[in-house]
């Protein structure tokens, strides 16, 4: 279904008829390059006490790309949450997001904690704490903007997938990893490159000092092959109040992808909590 939002369009995947059926929501948020489409793997996997959604968030997907930076933003992007959620008439949703969707969905909770009742972050980080690391990513996201709108779309893509983050996925069999690289080529230029630019590392300012007053459950996910975020996950395990990590056996930055079983398992024992 498309949600509209002012002038702009926003897909959302889930089952229209269990909109009502009184479930608690549970929101999946994809990667950088990535769509809603890649969580269509777990929508049948999931408890069923529970209601699957995805979102293609803005400048992914069939949602809209502007060419307005500032719709990018941190701040702009957890309203436009805000209303998809107010509109899909969700009191409180449990929120997953891989990588770029994990800060997506921390950042959300940070901003408007009571609309959470619990938090997935796959492969994901709060952001920097110091000013010279910020203005270094920053300027990162900027050149990688940039080559893209230079370099074009399937450049890009054939890029960023080989970059060393991603080594580990090159082990998964080729049919699903060119489906995936298929998939990623749905994105356009413009939406990408003002994510990198509008939606950098660089630019999170996440404070959690409300969400944690609430003890909102959250469950941290690595993959083992991921020394950077494993090391980088078990630091963030102490911004919160309540929080657990699991470190996912043979897989990397991607682990829904790399091991899916297992991210699964891992994802309807959090759910459990909460029934």
């Amino acid at each position: 279904m498309i949600i509209e939002i002012d002038s702009l369009q926003f897909r959302v995947l889930v089952e229209e008829s269990k909109l009502d059926s009184g479930k608690t929501p549970v929101v999946f948020l994809h990667g950088f390059t990535g769509s809603a489409n890649d969580w269509e793997f777990i929508f049948d996997k999931l408890n069923p006490k529970y209601l699957p959604v995805a979102i293609d968030l803005i400048g992914h997907g069939k949602s809209s790309s502007p060419n307005a930076l500032e719709s990018y933003s941190p701040l702009a992007m957890a309203n436009q949450l805000y209303i998809i959620f107010s509109k899909l008439k969700f009191n409180k949703s449990i929120l997953c997001g891989y990588s770029m969707g994990g800060r997506a969905a921390l950042n959300f909770a940070s901003l408007f904690p009571q609309k959470i009742s619990g938090l997935v972050l796959e492969s994901s980080t709060k952001g920097f704490f110091s000013e010279e690391e910020k203005s270094a990513r920053i300027k990162n996201d900027f050149l990688l903007a940039e080559s893209l709108k230079n370099e074009g779309l399937e450049n890009f893509i054939t890029y960023w997938m080989n970059i060393a983050l991603f080594d580990s996925l090159m082990k998964i069999n080729e049919q699903k990893l060119l489906a995936l690289k298929k998939s990623k080529l749905n994105n356009s230029i413009i939406g990408l490159s003002n994510s990198l630019r509008g939606f950098s590392t660089g630019k999170m300012d996440i404070d959690l000092a409300e969400f944690n007053r609430l003890n909102i459950p959250v469950l941290l996910i690595t993959g083992e092959l991921d020394k950077k975020f494993t090391d980088i996950n078990k630091s963030l395990l102490n911004e919160f109040s309540n929080s657990r990590h699991k470190i996912i056996t043979n897989a990397g930055h991607n682990t829904h992808v790399e091991n899916e079983i297992e991210y699964i398992s891992i994802v309807n024992n959090f759910l459990k909590y909460f029934l």
